[in-house]
């Protein structure tokens, strides 16, 4: 099973940006879905996650109102639409997919694949 993440680049403070999360092996559906980010010296921070059904999303508290989780069944993708970027929001973003459902939907334990990593710049 791989996963993929990418669509990273750089923006302007203000601007917008969507990541994709593709997988292969195995169909994304079978996957809770969850968006990370991390800064250099710091640990992953939740971003984002959805169901396997993709009706239930969770929204980190930090980009609550500014981005969003969806994912394309057909593409066996899922997406995270970022909006009103930020400087804060500089990080390496990475996707994530746990089999089973998570205790903690937060916790980066509960998630069996990463994707590689997208690197994401905002600027001032």
């Amino acid at each position: 099973v791989q996963r993929q993440a990418f669509g990273g680049g750089l923006v302007q403070a203000g601007g917008s940006l969507r990541l994709s999360c593709a997988a292969s092996g195995r169909t994304i559906n079978s996957y809770i879905v969850a968006w990370f980010r991390q800064t250099p010296g710091k640990g992953r921070e939740f971003v984002a996650a959805s169901g396997r059904d993709g009706g239930s999303t969770y929204i980190g508290a930090s980009v609550k109102g500014r981005f969003t989780i969806s994912r394309d069944s057909a593409k066996n993708t899922v997406y995270l639409q970022m909006s009103s970027l930020k400087p804060e929001d500089t990080a390496v973003y990475y996707c994530a997919g746990a089999v089973r459902v998570p205790s903690s939907i937060t916790a980066t334990r509960e998630y069996d694949y990463w994707g590689q990593g997208t690197l994401v710049t905002v600027s001032s």
